[in-house]
């Protein structure tokens, strides 16, 4: 102990040892770190609690942290502001329930919004078709962005995710189901629904396919049509990732064309066109249309619906005629459609004539499509999105995907689209096949007939009472071609096909 005097006032000292001193200093130093990474541990673990009860409660707590800890990162564009929602008294509810594939239901979705902005009602997010030839268990949010979809129309239309609990069974609500009358207008709406709304309060629409008609509709219900197709019915980000990606490597191996090859089982046994099939195989697909009662036509003869057109080509005719058309054998093409029917063995001809041909499942490894497995609406997505962006699209069949796919890309700038005239098609290749009609006089017929058919502007063709036959609105939405665009052609004389 050491006394020494400071001011005239005694200081006791009492000198430690320097181990002491140093092991004092060491605890310090260790409490320290001690209490920081404790501190440091309870605010990740408040930070994960508060994500999980609220995501945005502590933003600016991680948005700091963010600054202090990383570089500044550039700026994300914010979303675009909500349109501001129309106000109206809704009449009602109205739910549907979708039939068919994809497109199918991509269109009648279309037309029910239209509706619901028609008689001012509430409209039910869609369901879509499980009951059908794919079973497939997507629900909408599978396979359509539903908050877009909600949020983009709501200057339009109320649209609900589902009914209110007191129009349910459970208490004793008891639905009205009926489905519309197919190609009807805003006068049968009007008329003949609009009271069975304000009578029931809830309408069911169980069958959605072709419910309102080509023609003769106000042009802003056309225009809604179009901007539910167009901008409202956005896929999933998953799925729109995927499809790009598979656009991506396309365009990266140049220009490509999308053949939508609509040679599969379904659509042989449905239609009945068996050309080019064996005689087991066409019992086999005849057996499957017997197995579906729902497909009323049973008995059909083949070749009578080929000899109208009305089948969808095969793989050895496809090959024939994108050679006649002038395609190289190095062309690019991807097969836009599910499983072929008799699969390697019936591509092999279209395979030798163009080496260069792929599918989704050779581009994709099967992780990135496994999520999709068993989910044909989803797959059939991909194919859409691929179809759209191709530098041309050559449809086999005139079917609902062919004809939405002809619409986008008339939206999009009339891209190249190959229309095909099956009934003469089916003339020139019998033809060339039975020795009659040389390979150049059949090549140079494939191109005049099609000279006119590769999705220029053109009238949308109206037949009176015979709405089956007139052409597709959302093959060609004509009332929405014009904004942006040079359609100057569109109201030309030499192109209308318009028939009294």
């Amino acid at each position: 102990m050491e006394v020494r005097s400071e001011g005239g006032i005694q200081v006791r000292c009492d000198k430690l040892p320097a181990p002491v001193i140093a092991r004092t200093r060491l605890q310090v130093w260790f409490i320290r770190v001690c209490s920081s990474l404790f501190l440091w541990t309870c605010l990740v673990q408040l930070v994960a609690v508060g994500e999980l009860w609220h995501p945005h409660l502590l933003s600016n707590i991680t948005n700091r942290i963010s600054t202090i800890t990383q570089d500044p990162l550039p700026a994300v564009p914010s979303p675009p502001p909500l349109l501001p929602a129309r106000n109206y008294t809704s009449n009602g509810f109205l739910r549907v329930s979708c039939n068919g594939g994809l497109n199918q239901m991509r269109a009648a979705i279309c037309d029910m919004v239209t509706v619901a902005r028609l008689l001012n009602l509430t409209l039910v997010v869609p369901e879509l078709d499980k009951t059908s030839f794919w079973a497939d268990p997507s629900n909408f949010e599978d396979i359509f962005d539903v908050r877009h979809f909600i949020d983009s129309l709501r200057d339009e239309v109320r649209i609900v995710r589902r009914l209110p609990k007191m129009f349910s069974r459970k208490y004793g609500h008891k639905p009205f189901e009926m489905p519309p009358v197919s190609w009807s207008n805003e006068k049968y709406y009007l008329e003949q629904i609009l009271p069975l709304i304000s009578k029931h309060k809830v309408l069911h629409f169980n069958r959605t396919d072709a419910r309102v008609a080509n023609n003769w509709m106000p042009l802003d219900l056309q225009k809604l049509r179009c901007r539910v197709n167009f901008q409202a019915l956005k896929f999933t980000p998953q799925i729109e990732t995927l499809g790009y990606k598979l656009v991506r490597i396309l365009q990266e191996k140049g220009p490509f064309v999308a053949l939508h090859l609509r040679y599969e089982m379904d659509m042989l046994a449905f239609s009945g066109c068996t050309h080019g099939c064996t005689e087991e195989e066409a019992a086999e697909l005849k057996r499957l249309r017997y197995a579906y009662p729902w497909w009323r036509e049973k008995e059909i003869v083949s070749e009578e619906k080929r000899s109208h057109g009305l089948c969808p080509l095969t793989p050895e005719e496809s090959a024939l005629l994108l050679q006649a058309l002038d395609f190289h054998k190095d062309t690019q093409i991807y097969i836009a459609a599910g499983e072929i029917y008799g699969s390697e063995r019936r591509l092999a001809p279209l395979r030798a004539a163009f080496p260069r041909i792929v599918k989704k499942e050779s581009l994709l490894s099967p992780e990135e499509l496994q999520q999709f497995q068993n989910h044909s609406s989803q797959m059939a997505a991909l194919d859409f999105i691929v179809s759209v962006a191709s530098n041309t699209f050559v449809p086999t069949y005139d079917g609902n995907m062919a004809k939405l796919v002809e619409g986008h890309r008339r939206y999009l700038g009339f891209k190249k689209s190959i229309l095909l005239d099956r009934k003469r098609l089916v003339e020139l290749l019998d033809m060339h096949l039975n020795g009659t009609l040389s390979w150049n006089e059949f090549s140079v017929a494939v191109r005049s007939t099609h000279e006119k058919r590769m999705g220029q502007p053109t009238r949308r063709r109206v037949i009176a009472d015979k709405p089956k036959e007139e052409d597709y609105f959302y093959a060609n939405p004509q009332e929405c071609l014009c904004e942006g665009t040079n359609c100057d052609n569109l109201l030309s004389p030499s192109n209308s096909s318009e028939v009294g």
